[in-house]
Parts: structure tokens; sequence; C-alpha cells
């Protein structure tokens, strides 16, 4: 039995047991559910182990319904499992700091809180190992409701509209979706992804516009900066780095089986990346509120993962690249801005931030990691980055107009990662008391800052990519 499988299963565990136990107790055991599941499907990862496991057969155009188990899954899944551990030993300081901020009982809404959480964790999870398009829809409507629900209950400022305002849109993207999916069906009798002969362009336009709300690019991106920032901070550490990037992997799967809709608008869809990308990243120098720049930080890094679509094979292994480099940068920086916020009861607007290195060096230093991995320096974003220019090489050739877009978009994500940094954690000195931060709000941050760092290190780095070319064919 393949290790994956018991990754898949394990979060039951948590999703049961976790609103029982009280206090650190369930925070701890919700981090070791996703911790093994982690170290399962790495090992598998590595050994480029693969599983099908049949559940039962639906009637037409449903098919059969099974998990399926690959590289692709395995990539994806080990990057949700591990950020959603760190997240997990995160949570409970937070949440803990949230509620009495509320005025709500711990107790009580722990057990609430953590049900959510560990429901809202395995569903991302249980997404990337659904063998079936319509049981992917069902995983992903699941995220949906429980990370709805988290906003609704915990969120800030007007927290109902926002939690509305995120269902609503992400509800258009997933009926695009369904619609998209039952052609499918209807076209191939099967939604079963291993006998799925071809998908229309009518089917892969509707898919890739509910896709291209829910990752979001430039224009249906209007939900994400309030949903991201007014979530509770552990909710935007899952939603931003894991949530929105599932968006890429289930193009990815269309793609796998029939790319005709990329090639036909690869040119189209690059530009897109590249106007996504630079506005975007344009308006993080906009903000006055810090999780509300990383929310448009986080558009402008899903226009490198639509670039990277558009590059050939070079470009897909640029996709699975760009989605573990943001979860791990992103997770990290989504985590510091509430480590703030929670050290210094509710500090977020940067009109009073700077200097903070001082007060607070843990978490300056770890907000450094977290923008060195959107910035591709010395971590994994550096190979996603690799590989998106050689895709456009092998597409484009040594295009000039091409390259200088690219590289365009590296330097943007560098200038607002640096000016974020020094807007915040540097500069002149506030009048604020150096602090002693929870060793729950700061150690997760380095944890997931070192694996981003060994996955440029042999042997990781060469498991790593060596599995990816294997798996896509070695094409490159």
């Amino acid at each position: 039995m393949s290790l994956a499988l018991y990754a898949f299963l394990i979060p039951l565990v948590a999703i049961i047991a976790a609103p029982f136990v009280r206090g650190k107790g369930a925070s701890y055991l919700s981090s070791i559910v996703f911790i093994l599941s982690f170290i399962f499907i790495l090992s598998d990862f590595i050994t480029k182990s693969s599983f099908t496991l049949p559940l039962f057969n639906a009637l037409e155009p449903i098919g059969k319904i099974y998990l399926l188990g690959d590289t692709i899954s395995h990539a994806f899944g080990f990057t949700i499992a591990f950020v959603s551990a760190m997240v997990a030993l995160y949570s409970y300081p937070y949440m803990k700091h949230r509620f009495e901020e509320m005025d709500l009982n711990p107790d009580v809404e722990f057990r609430k809180y953590w049900f959510l959480y560990n429901l809202y964790a395995a569903s991302m999870l249980w997404l990337v190992y659904a063998g079936n398009l319509i049981l992917l829809y069902i995983f992903l409507e699941i995220s949906l409701i429980a990370s709805f629900l988290l906003i609704y209950y915990y969120g800030y400022g007007n927290r109902v509209w926002v939690a509305i305002l995120y269902f609503v849109w992400t509800n258009i993207a997933g009926v695009l979706a369904l619609v998209g999916i039952l052609l499918i069906g209807f076209e191939n009798k099967t939604l079963a992804l291993d006998s799925i002969a071809g998908v229309s362009m009518l089917a892969w336009t509707l898919i890739f516009i509910g896709m291209m709300v829910k990752l979001p690019g430039l224009g249906p991106h209007v939900w994400l900066p309030w949903a991201h920032a007014e979530a509770p901070t552990p909710v935007s550490a899952l939603l931003s780095p894991l949530t929105v990037g599932l968006a890429a992997y289930i193009l990815l799967r269309i793609y796998l089986i029939d790319p005709s809709f990329i090639l036909t608008y690869r040119w189209e869809i690059f530009i897109y990346g590249v106007i996504t990308s630079v506005v975007a990243g344009f308006g993080v120098f906009k903000q006055t509120d810090h999780k509300r720049l990383l929310a448009y930080s986080t558009i402008s890094q899903m226009g490198y993962i639509l670039i990277a679509f558009s590059l050939g094979t070079a470009g897909i292994v640029g996709v699975i690249i760009q989605y573990i480099s943001h979860a791990f940068g992103k997770s990290i920086l989504f985590m510091s801005a509430g480590a703030i916020i929670a050290t210094y009861h509710g500090l977020r607007d940067l009109d009073k931030m700077s200097g903070l290195h001082e007060q607070v060096p843990t978490i300056a230093n770890a907000a450094l990691i977290g923008f060195m991995n959107l910035s591709g320096i010395l971590t994994i974003g550096m190979i996603g980055e690799f590989f998106i220019l050689k895709g456009l090489v092998d597409t484009y050739g040594l295009s000039l107009d091409t390259m200088l877009l690219v590289v365009f978009v590296f330097i943007i994500s560098g200038l607002y990662s640096f000016y974020t940094m020094k807007r915040i954690y540097y500069g002149r000195v506030r009048d604020y008391e150096k602090a002693k931060v929870n060793r729950l709000l700061d150690t997760p941050l380095y944890l997931i800052g070192a694996i981003s760092f060994l996955f440029i290190l042999p042997p990781l780095a060469t498991w790593f990519v060596d599995a990816i070319l294997t798996f896509l064919g070695g094409g490159i």
C-alpha cells in the first residue's frame, strides 16, 4: 500500500479528535497528523511511487471514482501537508488572542475552529488525490465552505460581508468549472482522469475562466484583497499560499489530458500573466494595510503561474515549483504579519510601522526569508524562475522582448519585497516596547524557511527536479 494513501486518510484523525483535545494539545495533534502526511508523501515523491485506488463506479457521465497519486499529486500534496502542519502550530497562540479580542470563550470556540481548520486543510489535500473531476470538484467545494465559515466566524472588519463576498466570487468560479467539467463528462462519457480522451474548447474556456476567478488573474481579483486581508491570519496563511494556487493544479490536470486550449492561446495567456503580475505588483506599493499588501503580492505571484503555463514543458515544471515556492514564502509572510498583530494588539497599519526589526527581530528575519522565496533568492523560488526562463527560451527563442517582460516581472517582485522590508522592519525605530514573541508564533516560520532552502541543495533538489522531469517524460 502506498504511503501517500495513509497521508490521504490520516487527517481524518485530526478532524475527529482535535475538537475534543484541550489547549495546545489540539494544535500539536493537528500538526503531527499533517507532518506524518508530509513525510509519507515526500517519501513517495522521492521514490517516484504512484498509485490508483478504485472506490466505486458511478453512472455515466461520471464514471469511475478513484484516488490517484502520482508525482504531480505528491508535489502539491507535501506542500499542503507541511504548510498546514506549521500553521496548525501557529494557530494556538494566534486564535487564543483572537478569541479574547472578540470576547469569545476559547474552550468553546477552539472546538469549532479545529474541526473547520482540519477539514479545510484536509479537503485541499484530498483534492490533489482525486482521480475523477467530480470528486475533485466536491473537495474544492468542501474547502470553500470550511474557509468561508472560518472567515464568517473569526474574520476582521465587516467579516460577514467579506465572507459572503468570498463565497459568492469563489462560488462563481466553482459553477463555471462545474459546467465545464460536466461538458467534459458528456463529451467523453466519463470524468475519470485516466479515461478522458479530449477536452473541447468550450469546456476548456469555462474551466479556464472559472480558475481565473479563483487563481485569480487581474480583473476577477477584486475579492481577494478583502478576503485575504480580513480572514483570521491562520486562514490567510492557508488561503493565499495554498488555496488560490489549487486553481493551477486543476488547470494542470486538464492540460495533461489535452493542452490544446493553452497551446492555442499561448501568447494571450503569456501577456495576461505579465499584465497581472506587473499591475498587481505596482498595487503592492499603494497599500497601507500589512495583510492587504501581502494579498496584492499574491495576485502578482499568480501572474508567474499564468506566464509559466504558456511556456511548454519547462514552463509546466515552473508552474509546479512556483506553487511550492509561493506557498512557503507567503505562509511565512502572512504568519509574520499575524505575529505583529498578536504581539502589538492589532498593529497592521503601515503608517504606524517602521524599524520593527529592533523590537521583533525573529519576525523580521523570518519575513526576509519569506520575501526571498517570492523573489527567487537562494530558495526554491530560484529554481522556479530558472524553469520559467528556460520555457521562455524554448518557446520564443532568444527573443529580447519576451525576455525583458519576464525579467521585469521578476524585478518588480524583488522591488516590492525589499520596499516592504524597509517600510516595516527597518528605517526609523518607533516607540514600541521590545516584545517577547511566543515561540509558536515564530518557530513554524523558520521551519518552513529551512525546507525552502533545503530544496535548492542536493540531494533534495536533485530528487525533486528528477522526479518531475521523469513524470513529464524528460522532454526538456
